[in-house]
């Protein structure tokens, strides 16, 4: 294979740096393993962002996310944990990051983590139709 997983994120300079503006990826395609069962757990995270000076290259990003495939996380150690690389990559005015886990053994985990810059305030909310889950994707 020409691509290999890495748990190098790149980044590039925010194009506005002046404004705020808001980023929203969904990875649909998330997986990890169980660190009691080795079984594979699968999820779709959720990252939504107000980029500072850097924002995350995609492909890098891709990568990383699949460098987790084969590794046994708990989902709340894990969501923290691409939290944290995230931010320390980008240094972000504000980051969230959302994981979806798939049902098991009857149970569905959503885990949501935070970053803030201290600081830094958001805009006054202006009320727009939100993104529905997978929009992307869909005719």
């Amino acid at each position: 294979m020409s691509s290999q997983p890495s748990k190098s994120l790149e980044t590039f300079e925010n194009p506005n740096p002046e404004r705020d503006f808001h980023i929203h990826m969904e990875i649909p395609e998330f997986t990890c393993l169980c660190p009691k069962t080795g079984q594979p757990d699968f999820a779709t995270l959720y990252l939504d962002y107000i980029a500072d000076q850097k924002c995350v290259e995609l492909k890098s990003l891709k990568m990383y996310i699949w460098s987790f495939r084969n590794e046994g996380a708990f989902h709340e150690a894990v969501t923290n944990s691409i939290l944290n690389d995230l931010v320390t990559a980008t240094q972000p005015r504000f980051m969230r990051l959302t994981a979806k886990f798939y049902v098991r053994g009857g149970i569905f985990t959503n885990v949501v983590a935070e970053h803030r810059k201290p600081g830094w305030e958001p805009q006054p909310r202006v009320d727009l139709t939100a993104f529905e889950a997978n929009s992307n994707t869909r005719g």
